[in-house]
This record gives C-alpha cells, sequence and structure tokens, in this order.
C-alpha cells in the first residue's frame, strides 16, 4: 500500500478549508495567533505519526532481474545388473558378461572280463572302480576372458584335468594351460557323452592325454581349425626328482593341429575332420615309449597286446574323421596312423581305426553336435514328466594294430554294443558288451597267442 504523506501545505489547506467563516470576513491578530499555535500543534502530531510510521515499516528488498535458474546436473547412479541364477545340473550365477558353474563327475563302473583258459592273470575277471571323480568350477571373467579348472581322482592319485585360461574374441578362442590337443573326435567327446563307456583302442594305445600348452580356433559358419603347442602332461613336468625322469629335464614338445568341415544338409548334419601331429620327445627317451592296450574295460590294468619298451625321439602322426547324424541315427568312422622314429632302429608304424552306428529308440531324441564334437543328449521326454527318457542304442567295430617290423605288439578286432539310459539331462546309465579276437598276444600256457574274449562293463554316471 502506498505511503500517503501531510506535509505542512496540506494541513494549511485543511485548516482554511475548516473555516469557511476565515475566507468571508478578515482575521484578527488574535485569531492568527491562535490558528497559528493549532497549525503548529497539528504539524508536530503529524511529524510524529509520520516517525512512527517509518520506524514500523521495513524497507522492501531490492528487486533482483529475472534470471532463470539452471537445474543443478546429477550423474546418473552406476548400478549393477541383476545377478541371474540358472540351473544346468549345478546353479550357474550369471551377472552381465560374467558367470561361474560348480562342475563335478561320479562314474562307477562294475565289470567282467572271461579269462581264456591258461592265461594265469588275476587282473581278469569281475572287477569294480570309481572310474573318475572329478569336481571344480568354470566361468566368464568378463571382456571375453574365462576360465575352467577341474580335479579328478582316478587309479588311486589326484590329477589336473582341463585346467585353463580363455580369451574369446568374435570366431577367435585363445586357450592356455593344460588341454586335449584335438587328436581325434573320439578323443575330444566327453566321457560322459560318449556312445561307449570307454574310447576306440587307438587312443589309449597311442597314449592321447591333456598336456600344458597354448592353442587357439577359429570358427567360421561350417569351418573350424585348431592348432596348439603343447609341452607334456602335468604328472610328467612335475620336478619332485631329479636325473632324466625329472620334471627339469623334460622339455618334450609337440604340435598339433587340426581342421573340420561341418555343413548341414537339410536334416542331417556331416562331419569330415583331418588333424596332424609332431611330438619331439627329445631328453625323455632314456625311459622309453610303450604301445599297449588293455581288454576295453578300465578296472582291469591288464594288457594283453603290447609292445616293448621302444626307444622313441619323435612321433608323427594324423587321423581323419568321418560323421554324421540326421533324427535318432548317428554313425561315425575314425582311423589314425601313427609313426614312431627309434634311435636304435627302424621307425615302426601303428594304427587304429573304428566304425560306429547308433540309434535313438526313444522318439524325437538325437546326438547333439556343436563345435566339432558330440554333446550330451537332452531327453525329449525325461522320466517322470510322461516319459522314460532317452534310449540309445550303439554297435562298434574297432581295430587295432601294433605290429611293425621287429615290433610286435599284437592286432585286436574288437565287437562291441552298448545300451544308454537317459533318464534325465546329466545322468546316465552305460551297459556294454564286447567280444575281441586277439592276434600276437600275451602267450596262453599251450603257447596259442591268438585267442578271443568276452567283456561286460557296467557304469552309472553323472556329469554336472
Amino acid at each position: 500500500m502506498k505511503k500517503r504523506s501531510f506535509g505542512f501545505s496540506g494541513i494549511l489547506t485543511l485548516a482554511i478549508a475548516m473555516s469557511g467563516e476565515a475566507q468571508a470576513r478578515p482575521i484578527s491578530d488574535e485569531e492568527a495567533a491562535l490558528l497559528r499555535e493549532e497549525i503548529t500543534r497539528l504539524k508536530s502530531r503529524v511529524e510524529e505519526l509520520e516517525k512512527r510510521l517509518a520506524d514500523s515499516t521495513e524497507p522492501a528488498p531490492p528487486q533482483q532481474p529475472n534470471v532463470p535458474q539452471l537445474a543443478e546436473r546429477k550423474e546418473p547412479e552406476k548400478t549393477e545388473p541383476p545377478l541371474q541364477v540358472e540351473w544346468k545340473g549345478s546353479p550357474q550365477f550369471v551377472q552381465d558378461d560374467r558367470a561361474f558353474k560348480v562342475k563335478g563327475r561320479i562314474q562307477a563302473d562294475a565289470n567282467y572280463v572271461s579269462a581264456p583258459a591258461g592265461l594265469d592273470d588275476r587282473g581278469l575277471g569281475f572287477s569294480s572302480e570309481f572310474r573318475r571323480i572329478r569336481l571344480g568350477g568354470e566361468g566368464k571373467l568378463g571382456s571375453g576372458f574365462g576360465y575352467k579348472l577341474e580335479l579328478e581322482l582316478s587309479d588311486n592319485a589326484v590329477d589336473l584335468v582341463d585346467t585353463f585360461v580363455t580369451y574369446k574374441n568374435g570366431p577367435w578362442l585363445l586357450t592356455l594351460g593344460n588341454q586335449n590337443q584335438f587328436q581325434s573326435l573320439d578323443e575330444l567327446t566327453g566321457d560322459t557323452t560318449g556312445s561307449f563307456m570307454e574310447r576306440a583302442a587307438f587312443t589309449d594305445a597311442f597314449n592321447f592325454e591333456r598336456r600344458l600348452g597354448f592353442s587357439a580356433q577359429y570358427e567360421t559358419g561350417p569351418l573350424l581349425a585348431q592348432l596348439g603347442v603343447f609341452t607334456d602332461d602335468i604328472s610328467a613336468l612335475a620336478n619332485d626328482s631329479d636325473g632324466p625322469a625329472g620334471g627339469d629335464e623334460n622339455n618334450s614338445f609337440s604340435i598339433d593341429g587340426r581342421l573340420v568341415y561341418a555343413p548341414k544338409l537339410g536334416e542331417t548334419q556331416l562331419h569330415f575332420g583331418a588333424s596332424g601331429h609332431l611330438r619331439n620327445l627329445r631328453r625323455i627317451t632314456e625311459d622309453g615309449v610303450r604301445y599297449r592296450q588293455r581288454p576295453f574295460i578300465h578296472s582291469t590294468n591288464s594288457r594283453l597286446i603290447g609292445t616293448a619298451t621302444l626307444s622313441v625321439d619323435r612321433e608323427t602322426s594324423y587321423g581323419l574323421e568321418l560323421a554324421g547324424i540326421r533324427g535318432r541315427w548317428h554313425a561315425v568312422a575314425e582311423s589314425h596312423w601313427l609313426q614312431a622314429r627309434r634311435l636304435d632302429a627302424p621307425s615302426a608304424h601303428f594304427w587304429g581305426g573304428y566304425v560306429e552306428m547308433g540309434y535313438f529308440l526313444t522318439p524325437g531324441d538325437s546326438r547333439p553336435y556343436d563345435n566339432g564334437i558330440f554333446g550330451n543328449a537332452k531327453p525329449t521326454a525325461p522320466l517322470g514328466k510322461d516319459g522314460i527318457g532317452a534310449v540309445q542304442l550303439n554297435l562298434r567295430y574297432d581295430y587295432l594294430d601294433l605290429n611293425s617290423r621287429d615290433a610286435r605288439g599284437g592286432t585286436q578286432d574288437g565287437y562291441f554294443a552298448a545300451l544308454i539310459w537317459t533318464p534325465l539331462r546329466y545322468l546316465r546309465f552305460n551297459l556294454n558288451y564286447g567280444y575281441i579276437e586277439y592276434a600276437g598276444a600275451i602267450p596262453l600256457a599251450d603257447g596259442r597267442s591268438n585267442y578271443g574274449l568276452h567283456v561286460v562293463g557296467s557304469r552309472f554316471e553323472l556329469d554336472f
């Protein structure tokens, strides 16, 4: 509200207006004196009121220019992506591009090998064992890096199996650590996803195993190329003794490569593979090398065919692979050749191979295939969910020849059948039967080295 001011001229005008009589006649000196006294009193009163009014009224704050205010900028809060838990036989924890999964494996066998009459070998007959007990984990660290670590109890010893660090970038996969060496389709296929309890005879006879090294893999479409440089298996590198058998003197190495072409023609998955291997045994040749094989099952340590100890300083080998999957059917054929260069004799040449056919008796089931190997079957109708799981029948002919020049290890023809029941994914029951014909094997009491025997194997296996 605007403050009203009453000055002296205002009071005078008011006094004159109120005294209409003063305008009509002259004012005497006495009246003028009284009027002046009244005006002075009123003026003093008005000044007092103006002072009180001024003291009680605060001055208005100065008006600020109308400048728009900028909103305060806030940094967005950084939140971690949610942690997800998936079930893949065991819990798998996933967060963004990082993951971790516990891995384990149990395999227990009960087996029988018929001992030929006249062969005094207590390792034959009935035997049983925990074939493998494995525990470990695998995961992803982010930015393309991953890892896997597994410990295995087998043959009453604890060993490192798949133990490595990986880096994945597009079609490339780099692996550093203890790993397989791309030697065979049957060897690279997991032992809980294979079509028989044990792999083909040549994979064991030719000493295929994991070794410490570095490998690179390139996969694009149906093409897969693998190449690696390796030293020796971890137990052979252990530096717990000195001398020729000591790990500090083991400087062997190998170069291994594999090429796979796996086109899909309609509903048929094809597989064409080839591998090549060069190993220089170097200083460990003083211990010598043996090439031999069990009668199929692992729970017996008897070897009825095998070479004597050979002074081998270099191994050169190559293999061919052929496979196909269509619906419930699958078929496989492999062959592998090994040349062992000896220091004191001409090179020895050995070879082995197999052909196989399999069929799922349960509708809708098929053998999985990925990344150049066979995978773990997933029952279309698991047990307890309107089904009995997956049932598979496999047949295989397996051949191994360990004869070459003066190195006479013998030969074997194996005829095998397998019935596999997978009630739930990751759980299998495996029943195998085989008949093996030997030529040039360990002689019987009557001197015969050509004879045959029967093998029955059974296994339950849990893999997660």
